[in-house]
């Protein structure tokens, strides 16, 4: 495939252009002279040639076929231009129309002048600094001028003039001078060429996204004279389909270089957090007066000429935000300044917390309230608690490792998806490796936010029902705002963090898609996720869109009271109820996965639209995703109910076991056959997997949970509980929080095309900077507040 753009007619005027330049020294005033050259002619053609920054210009007119041209250059010494005529061959002159210039004409003329066609005495030939060092000068001439040919002839640069639809006259201007300075080996006019992606090798073992040199194209900057060009850095988006789909040999092709088309998505298509996996990235640098417009036109027009006759049709879509200049991030604004500020504070005020802390332990054994509240964001105080071992009486031990080894799970899912992102040498490769069976626990990540949610549910009804078993009552008030208070501060840091401070962090060809164009969203949006409702405006206009958990999980919290209380005081209507709403829920993912034809399941060949709608259709919301945390309530309840001295009966235990394996089959090695990549989509498989894999998975980690309570987990309920799972738990918000943003903040600064492995997943930097702003995030918000609960909890107790 050829991207560059055949600038035939204005090429070779240049190369005419460098000839006449050679034949007279601009340094000097010339007395008139004549030079004759004769080439013979089979075609129509014309001439354009432009001298001293296109001042001056005469046009060659048509030459009939097969007729001998004669170029008559003379400089006249009293102008700064040549003066130039056609004669046939009665040497009268010609007048004719303008056509199609063919390079290898000026090539014959060029070749003519530089074996001789200057006259011994034209002082272009000697100069008066005598005929041996003028001599050195035509030598260098010459090089220079063969260079340039070759550069023109092999690697066509691309200008936006090329197109007849681009109105913008600066930047047909600044093209210009680009091509005319590139001829003439202008060392920024080199830089800008050299910015701009070539073909590389390997396109059909997936090579296609070339990012070209963005730090390079964006230095570029010329010399003042005639005005300053800079560089702007455009990644464009192509893709291409075939007239005819069933061809034997090009349906191939476009498989190799789409890479089997692992996921198939349009130009139109959100990228921000799905990649257009089938379509081509490609980086032009372009003079900074033209705008991403002016891209798009040159090459869709461009690639339509080379495209012609083939049987392949391209799309090209060149958005605003993928082009960028230098001085695009020169000045910082206010909003971001500010917030800049709050974090400082925030930090500032974290350390004066922390030296009081040191102050008042030696010195005090009972502080006042206020004194509570500032150390309550000591740093010494919360990293103490974060990275205690120590457990409550009434901890459910196994619960810890649960959530450990999910989120570690849900992390790598994560990073799959940013993954894709990223340009490889040998993309196919990647994507035939995805097509085994072993990476279904991937393919089927909804199954790990299941887990969140059945774990969120089995919390809730474990703390309502040892306050139901006490009370008799449940203070929904304050259950409600201890939740706000645990997930608002760690939301808010993060919103503002990744909407006015990242964006100005760095950038990368993929930057302005990946991160800032999800900064222009929060800015927008951010007011549905304070209000926890996001998860209902779909995944395009979403802010943080990994959060869609929050919404989903605070919305069942909030009806949790209801749940739990009618359970336990009617435990009979109270769980028909909630088997009911989780039969309905069920129900309601089969119907619309079969309905809709979507899919939890990430198959080959999903396209971006099924997996938007499997998202907004069923797995951001409540109603669709309430199975799990029914399924938590009753655990929850469970636990209370036997508490850990309950004993089963050898069956029993047996019964259960066996269960858990067939549900862990069910859920896990079941579904692997959909993640080949020959498999064909089922929409009965489809609606199964949606609808009875959360229930699969869910029941098998709830017998664990509940055997290691009681005390029969054996090997595994020990390794679950180890103590020191506890401080994972206590990063794991914070941790689900920043892991998206820190991905896709890569995603957005690699500039370069790297050869896929599966150990490029285990990112140790990567992981290492998640796990530290875990803690950041947990130290300076999370625990404090949580620290601010606790102390309003002591003043309400105490009232």
């Amino acid at each position: 495939m050829n991207l560059y753009v055949g600038f035939r007619p204005l090429a070779c005027n240049l190369i005419v252009w460098m000839i006449l330049s050679f034949v007279a020294d601009e340094r000097k005033i010339l007395t008139a002279k004549e030079l004759h050259t004769s080439v013979a002619m089979k075609q129509y053609a014309w001439w354009k040639v432009c001298v001293k920054e296109f001042t001056y210009c005469r046009s060659i007119q048509r030459i009939e076929e097969n007729s001998d041209l004669t170029l008559n250059i003379d400089r006249n010494s009293n102008e700064s231009a040549f003066n130039f005529g056609v004669l046939d061959r009665n040497g009268s002159a010609v007048h004719c129309r303008e056509n199609d210039f063919r390079s290898k004409i000026v090539n014959k003329i060029a070749d003519e002048v530089l074996q001789g066609g200057v006259p011994k005495d034209h002082p272009a030939a000697v100069g008066e600094e005598g005929p041996e060092e003028k001599h050195v000068d035509i030598g260098r001439t010459r090089q220079d001028m063969n260079l340039a040919r070759q550069i023109v002839s092999f690697l066509p640069p691309f200008v936006p003039s090329s197109s007849t639809r681009v109105t913008n006259e600066q930047c047909i201007k600044d093209s210009e001078r680009y091509l005319q300075e590139l001829d003439d080996l202008a060392l920024w006019a080199l830089l800008m060429h050299d910015s701009s992606a070539k073909l590389p090798p390997g396109l059909l073992n997936g090579n296609v996204n070339q990012y070209g040199d963005l730090d390079q194209c964006l230095n570029v900057r010329s010399p003042r004279k005639g005005g300053v060009i800079k560089g702007r850095y455009c990644l464009t988006t192509m893709s291409f389909h075939l007239s005819d789909p069933d061809h034997p040999l090009l349906s191939h092709v476009r498989e190799l270089l789409l890479s089997h088309g692992m996921l198939r998505s349009e130009l139109d298509d959100p990228g921000h957090r799905v990649p257009r996996f089938s379509a081509v990235h490609w980086a032009l640098c372009v003079p900074a007066s033209c705008n991403s417009s002016d891209v798009q036109l040159a090459l869709a027009d461009t690639l339509q000429k080379h495209a012609e006759g083939t049987g392949i049709t391209f799309k090209v879509r060149v958005a605003a935000g993928m082009c960028q200049t230098k001085d695009d991030k020169l000045h910082l604004p206010l909003s971001t300044i500010i917030v800049s500020l709050v974090f400082v504070v925030v930090t500032a005020f974290a350390a004066f917390a922390t030296a009081c802390d040191l102050n008042w332990s030696s010195a005090e054994q009972k502080l006042s309230t206020w004194r509570k509240l500032v150390q309550a964001f000591s740093l010494r105080k919360n990293a103490v608690a974060l990275f205690s071992l120590s457990r409550s009486t009434d901890d459910i031990e196994s619960v810890h490792g649960v959530r450990a080894i999910n989120a570690l799970l849900l992390l790598v899912a994560h990073k799959c998806m940013a993954f894709f992102f990223n340009p490889y040498t040998n993309r196919t490769v990647m994507t035939e490796d995805l097509g085994r069976s072993w990476t279904s626990f991937t393919r089927g990540a909804c199954l790990y936010t299941d887990v969140f949610i059945m774990l969120s549910g089995m919390l809730t009804s474990y703390s309502f029902y040892k306050q139901l078993e006490r009370k008799k009552r449940l203070d929904v008030p304050w259950e409600y705002l201890s939740r706000l208070m645990r997930l608002v501060p760690n939301l808010v840091a993060l919103i503002l963090f990744c909407t006015f401070i990242l964006p100005w962090t760095g950038t990368g060809p993929l930057w302005n898609q990946v991160v800032q164009h999800h900064s222009d969203i929060c800015k927008n949006t951010w007011w549905h996720n304070f209000l926890f409702i996001h998860n209902y405006f779909g995944f395009e206009s979403m802010c943080l869109t990994h959060t869609h958990h929050l919404g989903i999980d605070t919305q069942l919290f909030f009806l949790s009271p209801l749940f739990v209380y009618a359970a336990w005081r009617w435990p009979r209507i109270g769980f028909s109820v909630l088997a009911g709403v989780a039969s309905v829920s069920t129900a309601l993912r089969y119907g619309v996965t079969y309905s809709k034809r979507l899919s939890y399941f990430v198959i080959y060949g999903s396209s971006t639209k099924q997996l938007f709608q499997s998202a907004d259709l069923s797995y951001t919301l409540p109603a669709h995703r309430a199975t799990a945390y029914v399924i938590g309530i009753a655990l929850g309840f469970g636990l209370r109910y036997c508490g850990r001295d309950y004993r089963l009966k050898k069956m029993h235990f047996t019964l259960g076991w066996t269960t858990a394996v067939v549900c862990f089959y069910m859920a896990i090695i079941s579904p692997a056959h959909m993640a080949s990549r020959y498999y064909v989509y089922n929409p009965t498989e489809a609606a199964n997997f949606a609808a009875f894999a959360p229930i699969f998975c869910c029941l098998f980690l709830a017998w664990i949970i509940f055997m290691s309570y009681i005390g029969h987990g054996g090997l595994l309920g020990r390794v679950l509980s180890w103590r020191g799972f506890l401080v994972t738990t206590r990063l794991s918000y914070a941790f689900y929080l920043v892991q998206f943003p820190i991905f896709f903040y890569g995603v957005g600064k690699n500039r370069v095309t790297q050869s896929y492995s599966v150990l490029l997943l285990i990112d140790v930097p990567e992981m290492m900077v998640i796990i530290a702003a875990s803690i950041l995030l947990t130290l300076l918000f999370d625990l404090p507040f949580q620290n601010i609960r606790k102390i309003m909890q002591e003043l309400k107790a105490v009232e």
